[in-house]
């Protein structure tokens, strides 16, 4: 789980349900380098590298995204720019936490 996500859940007290995000249509967002992604990603994640990221914006307009990197910091930066750019996104910390 990412730092910012930890953060979240103690304040609010409510965790995101990843899976039912996914299940729902969700799109799983890796912003790692492709180097980091081809040694290991969530299955169906799709790889986009957080200097990318906001080239790519129009692309999820009107979907829910879900980022993950290695540990929060860099989805954190993606879900910024997303976020500017009018895109539903959530933060999910490290890959592994949608891995199932």
């Amino acid at each position: 789980m990412g730092f910012f996500q930890s953060i979240k859940e103690q304040l609010f007290g409510v965790p995101t349900d990843y899976k039912a995000l996914i299940k729902a249509g969700a799109v799983v967002v890796d912003v790692r380098s492709p180097q980091e992604f081809q040694s290991g990603h969530a299955k169906g994640s799709k790889n986009i590298p957080l200097q990318n990221i906001e080239a790519k914006a129009k692309q999820f307009k009107g979907k829910e995204v879900i980022l993950v990197c290695k540990s929060g910091m860099r989805a954190s930066q993606a879900k910024s720019i997303l976020t500017r750019n009018g895109v539903t996104c959530h933060n999910a910390g490290a890959w592994q936490s949608v891995k199932s």
